[in-house]
């Protein structure tokens, strides 16, 4: 009898998580939980919706407003990369930007092309040779996704203005301590 009691005991522990007295403990603090708090989005269009033409080739080209909020502790910069795997042939990159304060919560609309920004950020060459933002422009007729991917750093990279997407890549090996992503679609 005693036998069946523990095997019991045992089964209520596999099955529920809990020890007799049904209280939930909270989880410990990992790498997965603070991913889930670290979010990014933007005001011009929601997660898995069309982003607007005004920030593509088909209108003004300009980069959307970008806001996040719960980066981790230990955060000295972000980095941001935007680009599209639906790209004919390899994953197209759109915009590399990097030593993003850790003080700052957004980008605004229509960032400059400038390799430095005033406030140090760093903006590095996109898939279609231009320093900074270069917006969705596929194909015609078949939608593309697009992400934006922020990461949040321990590090500021030491990366000249104009760097590469796999120049940041490398550069933030080893030094990310959570990534949020926002994903839109666009189609011509």
């Amino acid at each position: 009898m005693r036998t069946v009691a523990i095997i019991l005991a045992a089964m209520t522990v596999a099955i529920c998580g809990c020890k007799g007295n049904h209280q939930e403990a909270k989880p410990p603090q990992t790498a997965e939980t603070r991913q889930s708090q670290f979010e990014i989005s933007s005001p011009a269009f929601a997660e898995g919706d069309s982003i607007p033409a005004r920030y593509t080739c088909s209108g003004q080209d300009v980069s959307p407003e970008l806001r996040w909020k719960g980066a981790p502790n230990g955060t000295r910069s972000f980095a941001l990369i935007f680009d599209d795997p639906d790209a004919p042939g390899r994953t197209w990159v759109h915009w590399v930007a990097w030593a993003i304060p850790a003080s700052v919560t957004s980008l605004s609309e229509a960032i400059p092309p400038d390799p430095v920004l005033t406030n140090g950020i760093r903006q590095g060459t996109n898939d279609s040779k231009r320093i900074g933002y270069g917006g969705p422009c596929p194909p015609p007729r078949k939608p593309h996704r697009y992400f934006f991917k922020l990461y949040a750093l321990d590090t500021i990279p030491d990366l000249e203005p104009g760097a590469t997407k796999q120049d940041l890549l490398d550069a933030i090996e080893g030094h990310i301590l959570a990534q949020a992503r926002l994903m839109g679609t666009f189609s011509r």
